[in-house]
C-alpha cells in the first residue's frame, strides 16, 4: 500500500512537472514568434468591377496617386497573375469624400480661431529666440547628428514635458485609454498603413536586415496602435476604441524651403496621437469629435490657428478626409501646420485585418481614424514664437505653469558652453 501511494505521488508529481514545462515552452514559443501580418481584403467587388472603371480612375488622377485601375481589370481576369494584380491593388488609394472632389487641388479654410497677437517690437523666430536663452542646441551638433537634429535643454525641455503631460490629462479626461507603444514596427505593417513604398525615396528609416526580417522606425504612432489591433475582431458593443500614445516620431524628410529650416522639419520629435476605431456609421462622427478635441487643445493655449479642408492630391494614399490646423507663427510672420485628423474608412483595416462583429452576426471591417494631439517641435515654435516678450523672454501659458512648477518665464539658462568644434553657420540656415 506504501509503495502504492508512493507511486501515484510521483506520478502527479510528473504530470505536473510535464504541465508547467507545457507551460514554459508555449510562451517561450510566444515570445519568439512573430504576429501574424495578414493577406489584406480588398474591395475586390468594387475595384475589380469595370463598371467602376471611371469612378476610380478620376479619383487616382485627382489624388495625384500613382495606382493605375486599368492594370488591376487587366491583372483580375488572370489567375496566374495573382501576385501581380495584389500588388497593383494595393496602390489603388482610398476613396474621397464627395465633399472636397469639388476643391479642385485648393484646399477650404472651415474656420478661425482667435486673433494674431500684436507686438510693440519685432518678434524674434524661434531658434534665435531659444538660442539667445541657452535653451536649444542645433548648429553645433550637425556634424554629428545632422542638419535636423536637435537638442532642448532647461525650461524649454520642461516646456516639452509640459505639453505632453497637459495634452495626456484633456486626453484621459475624454475617455482614451494611454498605450505605451514600440518605436521599431515591421515595415510592411508601414505600408499596410498606407506609406506605399515603390523602389523611390521614402520617408522610412529602415533597419539592417541582419537579423533576419525587415524592420523600420515607426513615423508616428498611429502604425503602432494599429500594429496592436491587426488581426482583431471587436464585439460592436466595444467600439468606438479610443487610444492616445506618445512616442518618438522618426521621419527621412528632407526640404529646402526657407519657411521649413530649424524644427519646423526634423527626422526625430516626440507626438502625441489619437487612434480611433470605429464602426462604420459611426466615423464621420467621430472625425468631427477628433477635429473638436484639437481645436479645444489649441485654443485653450490661445494660439491663433485656422482650420483647413485638405484637397483630394494632399490627402496621402489612406485617409478618405483630411483636416489640418494651421497655428500662426508670428516669428516667421505665417501659418504652420500644426496638426492633421484624418478618416481613413476601411483602408487600413482591410489591409491589417481590423474588424467587428455586428448585432446581427456580421462581420465588417472597422474605421480607423488618427489626429495630432500635440506635435511637440511646431507647437514650440508657435507658443515660444507668441509668448516672446521685448526683452526676449518666452512667458509660459496659465495652463502649464502648473507643470512647470509654477513658472512663469522661461529666461537665460544656466548652462554651459558646449561648442564642440569650429562650425561657421548663420540663423538663416538653422
Amino acid at each position: 500500500m506504501g509503495l502504492n501511494k508512493e507511486c501515484s505521488r510521483l506520478l502527479k508529481h510528473r504530470q505536473l512537472y510535464r504541465r508547467i514545462l507545457f507551460r514554459k515552452r508555449s510562451m517561450q514559443c510566444n515570445i519568439n514568434t512573430t504576429q501574424h501580418i495578414p493577406e489584406p481584403e480588398y474591395d475586390i467587388s468594387f475595384l475589380c468591377n469595370p463598371t467602376n472603371r471611371d469612378i476610380i480612375f478620376n479619383n487616382i488622377a485627382a489624388r495625384k496617386a500613382t495606382g493605375n485601375i486599368d492594370k488591376v481589370l487587366e491583372y483580375s481576369k488572370k489567375p496566374e497573375l495573382k501576385e501581380s494584380l495584389l500588388y497593383e491593388l494595393s496602390k489603388i488609394p482610398n476613396q474621397t469624400d464627395p465633399t472636397i472632389l469639388s476643391y479642385g487641388e485648393k484646399p477650404q479654410i472651415l474656420k478661425e480661431y482667435g486673433c494674431k497677437p500684436e507686438f510693440d517690437f519685432k518678434p524674434e523666430q524661434f531658434c534665435e529666440l531659444v538660442t539667445k536663452l541657452k535653451s536649444l542646441k542645433s548648429r553645433s551638433l550637425r556634424p554629428l547628428i545632422g542638419q535636423r537634429g536637435y537638442m532642448l535643454l532647461g525650461d524649454l525641455a520642461e516646456l516639452e514635458d509640459a505639453l505632453v503631460y497637459y495634452t495626456i490629462g484633456k486626453l484621459t479626461r475624454l475617455g482614451f485609454k494611454l498605450v505605451s507603444v514600440p518605436d521599431i514596427i515591421p515595415t510592411k505593417v508601414i505600408e499596410r498603413c498606407g506609406l506605399i513604398t515603390d523602389n523611390e525615396r521614402t520617408l522610412t528609416y529602415n533597419l539592417d536586415p541582419f537579423y533576419g526580417d525587415s524592420y523600420s522606425l515607426s513615423g508616428t504612432a498611429e502604425m503602432s496602435l494599429a500594429y496592436k489591433v491587426m488581426n482583431t475582431i471587436f464585439d460592436s458593443a466595444d467600439l468606438p476604441l479610443k487610444v492616445a500614445a506618445v512616442s518618438r516620431c522618426f521621419r527621412a524628410e528632407v526640404s529646402n524651403l526657407l519657411e521649413e529650416r530649424g524644427l519646423y522639419r526634423v527626422h526625430q520629435f516626440t507626438k502625441v496621437e489619437m487612434f480611433v476605431c470605429s464602426k462604420q456609421e459611426e466615423s464621420l462622427r467621430l472625425f468631427q469629435e477628433l477635429q473638436e478635441i484639437q481645436e479645444n487643445l489649441f485654443s485653450s493655449l490661445h494660439l491663433h490657428f485656422r482650420i483647413i479642408d485638405m484637397p483630394p492630391h494632399e490627402l496621402g494614399a489612406p485617409a478618405y478626409r483630411k483636416v489640418d490646423i494651421e497655428g500662426w507663427m508670428p516669428g516667421r510672420n505665417l501659418y504652420g501646420e500644426l496638426s492633421s485628423c484624418s478618416n481613413c474608412t476601411d483602408y487600413q483595416s482591410r489591409r491589417l485585418g481590423i474588424k467587428y462583429k455586428t448585432k446581427d452576426g456580421e462581420i465588417l471591417h472597422v474605421h480607423t481614424l488618427n489626429g495630432t494631439a500635440c506635435a511637440i517641435p511646431r507647437m514650440l515654435i508657435a507658443l515660444c514664437e507668441t509668448y516672446q516678450t521685448k526683452h526676449g523672454r518666452i512667458k509660459i501659458p496659465e495652463v502649464l505653469a502648473p507643470y512647470m512648477k509654477e513658472k512663469i518665464l522661461i529666461k537665460k539658462q544656466p548652462v554651459a558652453n558646449m561648442k564642440l568644434h569650429k562650425y561657421k553657420c548663420d540663423f538663416l540656415n538653422f
